[in-house]
């Protein structure tokens, strides 16, 4: 499709807000979204999936879904189904790559079995969450470590644990929006996002971003309300370290099977500058503070033309699929 015409994209819907814990940067990222696809002239129109029902989109003509939810029955899998069913279709992943990069502890499972690099972890589900088991985790992974719920985003229920006596506190917060813990080995060094546009064969990485947290505290907070937090891109990193970034996260995002185009987050280990594959994005964020909008202007493509572009990648797992 040519990017040239967007009334070739007939009538948009732009799925926003939604009722996953990150309903208020959905709301951000869908707005942004709206302002650039209609400032092109695309005739697009603002849906949130919680206040409507989604099978108004047939009724009212939309020819294809921009998805900029985020989290839960946003990108995990769930939307995606119903808008396969409704035939309309969508941008970013398909439902099973959805689902899958939605849990990290599955993600995790396949890029261990095609040997991509990811931390250790330790996964503790609803039944296996005694005091015993929970002290033992240090005793597998060392401190500190991480406890997060596998199955959100944008570091909610995440904390860092330094000793054994936050363990219990950690694996409490992390339940409250998951029942199943992931315990995660602890990686010191530099945090880097790395993009990636299209499917298949002509998927290709963006530009690698650096993150410098205040105290390594690279929060809810920190990444969508304040400015503490620097982002560097181009990264400054020796070329071959951005290269094998590049390489490892264009290989998670193809062996999860994604579409449209993804995040994937990577820790830099400091002492021998090894790469860790943390998490792919499958709806990355598209506020002023994130992420992709960034490292896609490094690489000079402008806020509204990476949304058309994102937005031409719309298909059905039917027809377009995953190569």
């Amino acid at each position: 499709m040519s990017l040239q015409d967007p009334k070739l994209f007939g009538k948009v819907a732009v799925l926003f807000g939604g009722s996953s814990a990150e309903r208020e940067v959905s709301l951000m990222s869908g707005t942004g979204v709206l302002e650039a696809l209609r400032s092109r002239g695309v005739d697009a129109h603002a849906f949130d999936p919680s206040q409507r029902d989604l099978s108004e989109l047939r009724r009212e003509g939309f020819a294809r879904c921009f998805v900029a939810l985020h989290g839960r029955h946003g990108e995990d899998g769930t939307v995606q189904g119903a808008l396969e069913m409704l035939g309309i279709p969508y941008t970013g992943s398909g439902v099973m790559a959805s689902s899958v990069a939605m849990d990290k502890v599955m993600t995790k499972r396949i890029w261990q079995a095609d040997g991509l690099p990811t931390p250790r972890y330790v996964r503790l589900a609803f039944d296996q969450q005694s005091r015993e088991q929970v002290m033992a985790v240090p005793d597998v992974l060392g401190l500190p470590l991480i406890v997060k719920p596998p199955r959100e985003g944008s570091s909610i229920g995440v904390t860092k644990v330094e000793g054994y006596s936050q363990m219990q506190d950690a694996v409490t917060l992390s339940v409250k929006y998951d029942a199943d813990v992931l315990c995660e080995e602890f990686i010191e060094g530099e945090e880097v996002t790395c993009a990636v546009l299209g499917s298949g064969l002509d998927a290709h990485a963006l530009p690698v971003v650096r993150i410098a947290a205040p105290e390594g505290a690279y929060d809810y907070q920190n990444k969508y309300f304040t400015d503490d937090v620097k982002y560097h891109c181009p990264s400054g990193l020796p070329e071959a370290e951005e290269r094998e970034i590049q390489r490892i996260a264009l290989a998670a995002y193809r062996t999860l099977g994604c579409r449209g185009w993804g995040r994937a987050d990577v820790m830099i280990r400091a002492s021998d500058r090894k790469p860790f594959l943390l998490e792919m994005n499958t709806s990355p964020g598209m506020t002023s503070h994130s992420l992709v909008p960034m490292s896609a202007r490094a690489a000079g493509i402008a806020y509204e033309e990476l949304c058309l572009r994102v937005l031409a990648t719309a298909t059905l797992d039917a027809t377009g699929g995953a190569h």
